[in-house]
């Protein structure tokens, strides 16, 4: 009967992770292929009877491709800037898309990236500690209001670190870890289960 159940557990181990990661793909491309796909597909059907699943997929990759290819050469920066300067210039798009950009682009930078550090900080109450990324090495304003030099830590939520929130930490009650920022997140992914080397 224990060796069934430790079958049984492995297999568990095995395949929640991997029916996880695919359920996760496949909601993602069903997504981009109902953006893309359900129009190309009216037309398919009425045509020729048709529907061609996974289209808006392979038309959504192939527009992502595109719109890179443009915008990467002289003449589509320009044109880029263009649209650009003409789309901030309705209201609520201009309060949203610059963060959105900001955002986007610190992920997307090698150089630059949004979690720079992991550290350790004592939150929510002293004596507690709470694993945090290092996003910024604070701001002018906030420092000279508070007289005091405040690190910017982002506390990710288990098991989604993309959300979560800011606090202003002053920098001597931040310990900087010498944990990759990956190690960090796979700690907050699995709720402190998976351990770093």
């Amino acid at each position: 009967m224990s060796k069934i159940r430790r079958y049984f557990a492995s297999g568990l181990l095995i395949t929640i992770p991997v029916f996880v990661t695919l359920y996760l793909i496949y909601t993602v491309a069903r997504f981009i292929d109902n953006i893309w796909g359900k129009f190309v597909n009216i037309y398919f059907v009425k045509h020729f009877g048709f529907s061609v699943p996974g289209v808006g997929l392979v038309l959504g990759i192939i527009t992502v491709f595109a719109i890179g290819f443009v915008a990467t050469n002289f003449i589509g920066k320009r044109i880029f800037k263009s649209v650009e300067g003409w789309f901030l210039k309705f209201p609520l798009i201009k309060q949203i898309y610059p963060a959105m950009r900001q955002i986007v682009d610190s992920f997307m930078s090698k150089e630059s990236p949004a979690f720079k550090k992991v550290v350790l900080v004592e939150y929510p109450s002293k004596g507690i500690w709470s694993v945090g990324f290092l996003t910024s090495d604070g701001c002018r304003e906030l420092n000279e209001k508070t007289g005091r030099r405040l690190l910017h830590v982002f506390l990710a939520n288990s098991p989604t670190p993309v959300t979560g929130f800011l606090i202003l930490v002053p920098i001597e009650n931040v310990k900087i870890l010498d944990m990759a920022v990956e190690d960090g997140i796979k700690l907050i992914v699995s709720g402190g289960i998976v351990k770093p080397l």
